[in-house]
């Protein structure tokens, strides 16, 4: 083999390698958390992303149960107060954050792999998941906290539109209500509620693991255990009822003070795993996922100067989650930008893309996808999407071919799965003059 030959192949083999997405492994705690890992060495750091099938889904008649929960995890745990956790956090370098979402809830810390630092934050973490206090003191602050963030979110047009928009498409399914729940729910949660949450959904059998850093096989696997050490093994989170097909088109219109009118429409569509995933996802990009390039924003933004921003976008979760087109814009305009905007999505449901926007579509959603997961946090946060949803291993490494593979026909066929005679829609804004006059 020639000199030049030898160096084509290195480099063939160099460029192959950066393409190839992370080697994922998997196996389950002794306590049965399934736990996801990357061996990631370029930094001594390692994040550790714990989910849960806790999420606002899982409320029951007490909206706001699953937020409320979280925001207590780190206020105190066995026997330390929040003050004492922060410390004992910072003293080593570690960062802990918490979250809930519709499917699940989740704790995020990074620490330096130091063994002795590692080993601080781990023990601080695993009482923190296995043992809050929950105090009463705590609680009541806490709760307070909460119904003010909501009271002010009913000073935001667009925070009504989007409570009422999961409403108007959920009906009396668990993703009606909202994430952070709603005030007259809130104020009926008890301490004991929070008590009870966390003994039913914060266990090993509900949770996802996932290490992502410069920890060998065997130390992440120690990690895992360490985390879980602590934790009822429990049960998984009962499965979510599926979503109910909705009745025909209606529109849902609040008054609001303000000199634009939020608008969204559309319906439940697309579930995690769900096969056609990628023709939707490559399609959407040029129907209004793909900013100043996809149609919604050439038709009723730069066209006919209708709206401030317009887009789409697909929602998927455990169950089917919202196909959600929105816009902004003047009052007097609300109608003529809704009416634009259903004629845009009706039109692209017939025709599909051209051949020219698919190509672009595909060259702008893979071009830059590996940014997309150039950090470990960024990729924890993607493993823990891979790990919850259980989605195939190869997800990642295989997202640049499948987005290729997507046909102008395959787009056509996914999407007809979108009814703009169930969609339903909601406006909140200000009345127009003519509005007014009448």
């Amino acid at each position: 083999m020639s000199a030049k030959h030898a160096l084509l192949c290195f480099l063939w083999l160099m460029g192959s390698m950066a393409l190839a997405g992370p080697k994922i492994e998997h196996w389950p705690t002794s306590k049965g958390a399934k736990v996801y890992y990357v061996y990631s060495p370029e930094l001594p750091m390692v994040d550790v992303r714990v989910t849960l099938a806790a999420g606002s889904a899982f409320d029951g008649e007490k909206s706001g149960l699953a937020t409320l929960t979280s925001m207590l995890l780190d206020k105190g745990a066995g026997e330390w107060d929040a003050d004492a956790i922060a410390r004992r956090l910072e003293d080593v370098g570690a960062r802990l954050e918490t979250g809930t979402a519709r499917d699940s809830s989740w704790l995020h810390l990074r620490s330096l792999t130091d063994p002795d630092k590692l080993e601080q934050a781990l023990i601080t973490v695993g009482q923190i998941l296995a043992s809050p206090r929950f105090a009463e003191e705590d609680f009541v602050r806490e709760k307070q906290r909460l119904l003010l963030a909501l009271q002010r979110q009913e000073e935001s047009p667009d925070q009504i539109a989007q409570k009422l928009f999961f409403k108007a498409i959920y009906g009396r399914h668990p993703y009606a209500q909202p994430i952070e729940g709603e005030i007259e729910a809130v104020k009926t949660i008890t301490r004991e509620d929070l008590v009870d949450f966390h003994r039913r959904f914060y266990v090993a059998r509900n949770s996802w693991i996932v290490i992502v850093g410069a920890l060998e096989r065997g130390r992440a696997a120690q990690v895992a255990e360490r985390l879980t050490a602590d934790l009822a093994e429990g049960e998984s989170a009962p499965p979510l009822p599926d979503v109910q097909e909705g009745e025909d088109n209606q529109v849902v219109r609040r008054s609001f003070p303000s000199a634009q009118t939020h608008v969204l429409t559309g319906m439940p569509a697309l579930a995690r795993g769900d096969p056609e995933y990628f023709p939707l996802y490559v399609g959407n990009h040029v129907l209004g996922g793909g900013g100043f390039t996809s149609r919604l924003v050439q038709e009723v933004r730069e066209k006919r100067g209708l709206s401030y921003s317009v887009a789409s976008y697909f929602l998927p979760l455990k169950q089917e989650g919202p196909f959600l087109a929105s816009l902004q814009t003047r009052n007097d305009q609300a109608e003529a930008a809704l009416e634009v905007l259903n004629r845009v999505i009706r039109a692209y449901l017939d025709e599909g893309p051209s051949d020219k926007e698919l190509t672009a579509a595909k060259k702008n959603l893979t071009g830059g996808f590996v940014l997309n997961y150039d950090s470990n946090a960024k990729l924890a946060d993607y493993l823990a999407t891979i790990a919850f949803y259980d989605l195939p291993l190869d997800w990642l490494d295989a997202f640049p071919k499948r987005v290729e593979a997507v046909t102008r026909q395959q787009v056509i066929r996914a999407f007809r799965r979108l009814n703009p005679d169930r969609f339903r829609t909601v406006l909140v804004g200000g009345s127009s003059k003519a509005d007014e006059q009448k």
